[in-house]
């Protein structure tokens, strides 16, 4: 058992399982459900926060992510798995990796769900007190991170449990970009 009273193997979340791999639309609905299985006032937030394996099976897996302080995730993507997203407190933001367009940034509040394909690259950010549930099909084998190095876009692999890091120097060549039109 966790500090929020929920465990990797808590059957409560069986009833969202698939027997195939889900659109990013049903990965976001599973997510709202999920949601409505999470008691929030159970939660403990001290610490920074964290991501909390809800369920993994062949076909999804969910998390609970708790962020008690503000928390970019960088530019990453989800190699092949598609995300649905519910937003259960505070807001979050998502942006896609764009070029040649002004950057599209999306804001998401209390009851607001969303989804992308696995296919893009992406960044969140969420306010401190954020609590979010994301579903991924299939579930996710690892997190690309991007960044600038020596001028140069980089992908680096990390493992899927292990959250990603801020893009500092890809986000501040994009704000440069928009600058200079």
């Amino acid at each position: 058992m966790t500090a929020t009273g929920l465990a990797y193997s808590d059957h409560r979340f069986d009833g969202l399982f698939a027997d195939r791999d889900l659109t990013a639309a049903e990965c976001a609905d599973r997510a709202s459900r999920a949601a409505d299985l999470v008691d929030v006032s159970a939660l403990d937030r001290t610490g920074g926060g964290e991501a909390l394996l809800l369920w993994r099976e062949p076909h999804s897996e969910g998390w609970l992510n708790l962020w008690w302080q503000p928390r970019d995730t960088g530019y990453h993507d989800h190699d092949g798995s598609s995300v649905g997203v519910h937003v259960i407190e505070g807001r979050a933001w998502n942006e896609p990796l764009v070029f040649g367009t002004p950057r599209r940034v999306s804001e998401y509040g209390p009851g607001d769900s969303f989804a992308f394909s696995g296919h893009g690259i992406h960044r969140m950010d969420h306010e401190p007190g954020a609590i979010t549930i994301h579903v991924y099909s299939p579930p996710i084998r690892s997190i690309g991170h991007y960044e600038i190095e020596d001028g140069e876009l980089q992908r680096r692999p990390t493992p899927p449990d292990e959250p990603s890091g801020a893009s500092p120097e890809l986000l501040a060549s994009l704000d440069a970009l928009g600058r200079d039109r």
